[in-house]
């Protein structure tokens, strides 16, 4: 049974996320529904019409994801997508209109100049600022909607949300945050005044790296009717067996994200003393930049830690040299990877930037490759 108690711990909840109620003989947790089509006679009503609209599948998960975003509230509800640019689109273009002004990051996701690109052309204005300082405050007025990333992918630089959020509701803006890097169990924008809590399930919350997913969070009414709307118009839904491998998943969220939570801060603190390390940012750390204002509003820090090398080279030679440590992009799976972003073109960081992502390997063993990584990468 399904259990929305605010007051049960986190791993209970994950655990017992969107399961329906007990049937005798039936599967805790029901296979995923294959279904284009629904048998539908008479009139048009009832939960399950018609497989772009709705499925059985996603509905478990987004109960799921409903009661670990915002535990024992009502009024809330969750949508899924097919990726977490299926969400982010979902929202951005479902609440803005041509004469419109958005504010995004200007160090998010590499991902949002082309979507700055997008809305552009659509007639909508688009101001970025960064994410540390809170400089987005200067640039709020007459925005229609601000996007905030924190932490930023990949700086982990944090702004004060709720600082945000209500400056931005007295200026008659929306707020949607994307909460990828955190989780649920790390923040929870909603209860910090957001509008949207929005994320890529492909990271951390599914936590395999094998499963494609987004999914948008927000008080049920008008706001949330136009993103499920989008969804409907574009097309852009999960598969069932995606949404059922993500509903399975979180049942260990609680235990995989404090495994390489803490396996990250012990990998920060191991990097802190090595010279040619520098710019490291985990906000686990006390001395982080981001630590204060990330301490007051963050539960969990994330399991990726950011940093760089002193030339191309030399980050390409310490990657070459790991070996418990794939050289993959994303982050927030159990096997820990890393990767040179600037290798994408899309995020402005040194060449020597390296994003590690701690995955839930011992966390002796992912310091130890990574120290004789960096020694066998010198010069």
């Amino acid at each position: 049974m399904s259990d929305r108690a605010p007051d049960r711990g986190e791993g209970t909840r994950a655990v017992r996320a969107g399961l329906p109620e007990a049937v005798k003989n039936e599967p805790t947790l029901p296979g995923p529904a294959f279904a284009a089509h629904f048998h539908l006679p008479g009139e048009v009503d009832g939960p399950y019409t018609y497989g772009r609209d709705t499925n059985p599948s996603w509905s478990l998960l987004e109960r799921a994801i409903g009661e670990l975003e915002a535990p024992g509230r009502s009024g809330v509800e969750t949508l899924v997508f097919a990726s977490g640019m299926a969400a982010i689109s979902a929202v951005l273009f479902s609440q803005l209109r041509a004469g419109d002004t958005v504010v995004l990051p200007s160090d998010g996701y590499q991902v949002l100049p082309l979507i700055r690109a997008q809305l552009e052309a659509y007639g909508i204005e688009v101001r970025t600022a960064a994410t540390g300082g809170d400089a987005q405050l200067d640039v709020l007025d007459g925005a229609r909607l601000l996007w905030i990333e924190s932490p930023s992918n990949p700086g982990l630089d944090v702004c004060d949300i709720r600082r945000l959020v209500e400056a931005a509701h007295a200026r008659g803006a929306l707020v949607a945050v994307d909460n990828t890097l955190a989780t649920p169990l790390g923040q929870r924008p909603l209860e910090l005044g957001a509008d949207f809590s929005v994320a890529s399930g492909t990271k951390q919350l599914t936590g395999h790296g094998d499963v494609l997913l987004g999914y948008v969070t927000g008080r049920v009414g008008e706001a949330m009717d136009a993103v499920r709307r989008w969804r409907k118009i574009v097309g852009a839904i999960a598969g069932p067996m995606e949404a059922w491998l993500a509903h399975r998943s979180i049942a260990t969220l609680q235990m995989r994200v404090d495994r390489q939570n803490a396996s990250a801060l012990v990998l920060a603190r191991a990097l802190r003393e090595r010279a040619e390390v520098t710019g490291l940012r985990y906000p686990g750390l006390p001395d982080d930049p981001s630590h204060k204002i990330a301490s007051q509003q963050m539960r969990r820090y994330g399991c990726v830690v950011s940093f760089t090398l002193p030339t191309r080279a030399r980050a390409d030679r310490f990657l070459d040299a790991l070996r418990l440590v794939d050289d993959a992009t994303s982050f927030g799976g159990v096997r820990s990877t890393a990767e040179r972003r600037r290798r994408w073109g899309g995020d402005d960081v040194a060449e020597g930037f390296i994003r590690f992502s701690v995955g839930a390997e011992d966390p002796e063993d992912v310091v130890a490759d990574v120290l004789r990584a960096l020694d066998e990468s010198a010069d």
